[in-house]
């Protein structure tokens, strides 16, 4: 597959496309928000002890991205330098006065000022870049993480993102009803780590005062069917709008309308998906490596291990003292061990909620892929975008998977 111009990936059909959730919500790159600043033309020769001063004095915080100086080139080929000095005093309700060290500085160098405007965010693409710079010029820097696919997929990896998509929208199916089912995935081998559907619903669970309804009554079903239509319309026909009230994520509130009509042992609120994945991971990862007795003297140089099936994973960093703590009933962590999902990438059927969302943070999950979003819930492009959230102290690239309407019936 080939990238598009558009940084979309198109598929092996029309309905196919494989495409980056960014950090931010794309802005029009002529429509960037701005700010008003005062500024001056300078002579180039005081130019370094200008700037020099304002940095000092009057430094541009909110507007790190901002350059000083700007050159402007004159009619007859001469170059004029114009610097900012300080935020537009009137554009401050707080303190509508230019700083005295500001004022200062303009008497010595009989400075003479302009308001004008500048961008007041950083640009997230070089589209918006170029646009910026058309009122003031400004610096661009590219995301700093390196997570292949950003860009584009080759053909071989849009064809492996395709695939276990399409395992995720089966096995959401593929029950009484459709729910959100999550497969976390190892890109370097292609195995399937874990997978799980939404099990805030036990299978088998029966209504109260009945033996034979697997889900809520169809009185109940009637009452909540109205509030999801809308939220709902754009992504299923009329005929299978119903089943949708099953996806945990799409209604991480649900639980409370289901605990109603159920047994109190057939339900659980935080079984969704991603939560039962990872737990499946978990405990594969306690069966392929054991608490060992080994002393951490004894543990080897290498700084990988492999699995069954050939795929290098991290060794989880753990300092010297640390292992020495590590000991219950006789046995020591293994720091060979792969350090929970690091690497790995998720692929869910709908957008996670923030729940979910934090989950897989913590897992230090990848990459994540999702069909259909989440308008209610979501919490990595449709309502919140995490991935954005610069507290966080682990970040993953998000990619919204294309697919038909019809693929859910």
């Amino acid at each position: 597959m080939m990238g598009s111009a558009d940084g979309k990936t198109v598929g092996p059909s029309d309905c196919w496309e494989i495409i980056h959730i960014p950090e931010k919500p794309p802005i029009c790159p002529d429509h960037q928000p701005t700010v008003d600043v005062l500024a001056s033309a300078i002579d180039a020769k005081h130019a370094n002890t200008i700037v020099r001063k304002l940095n000092h004095i009057a430094p541009l915080e909110g507007l790190r991205h901002v350059k000083r100086i700007k050159k402007t080139f004159l009619d007859g080929g001469k170059s004029q330098l114009f610097a900012i000095l300080c935020m537009d005093p009137g554009s401050n309700a707080e303190s509508n006065y230019i700083p005295e060290d500001v004022l200062g500085l303009m008497n010595t160098y009989q400075l003479s000022t302009f308001t004008t405007k500048v961008c007041k965010y950083a640009a997230t693409t070089k589209e918006e870049w170029e646009e910026q710079c058309k009122l003031w010029p400004t610096s661009f820097h590219p995301p700093t993480f390196n997570i292949d696919g950003i860009t584009g997929f080759s053909e071989a990896d849009s064809l492996s993102v395709l695939k276990f998509m399409k395992l995720a929208v089966h096995m959401a199916k593929s029950g009484a009803s459709l729910v959100n089912a999550a497969v976390i995935v190892d890109p370097i081998s292609g195995e399937t780590i874990a997978s799980s559907c939404d099990e805030v619903l036990y299978p088998g669970a029966l209504t109260k005062g009945s033996s034979k309804e697997p889900c809520c009554s169809k009185d109940h079903e009637r009452t909540i069917q109205g509030d999801a239509n809308e939220m709902e319309k754009d992504l299923i026909s009329n005929e299978t709008k119903q089943s949708y009230m099953e996806v945990s994520c799409l209604h991480p509130w649900g639980w409370l309308e289901q605990r109603l009509h159920f047994y109190l042992d057939s339900w659980h609120p935080l079984r969704h998906a991603a939560i039962v994945a990872i737990e499946t991971s978990a405990a594969r990862d306690r069966h392929l490596f054991p608490m060992s007795t080994r002393g951490a003297d004894s543990v080897q140089e290498d700084q990988k291990v492999l699995t069954p099936t050939g795929s290098p994973l991290k060794r989880q960093k753990v300092k010297n003292d640390e292992i020495s703590d590590c000991n219950m009933n006789g046995s020591r962590y293994d720091p060979t061990r792969p350090y929970l999902c690091t690497g790995y990438d998720i692929y869910f059927v709908w957008e996670p909620c923030a729940m979910c969302s934090m989950a897989i943070v913590h897992q230090r999950i990848r990459r994540v892929f999702y069909a259909f979003p989440n308008p209610n819930d979501g919490a990595l492009g449709s309502v919140h975008r995490l991935q954005g959230e610069r507290s966080l102290n682990h970040h993953y690239a998000v990619f919204r998977v294309m697919l038909p309407k019809e693929i859910l019936h």
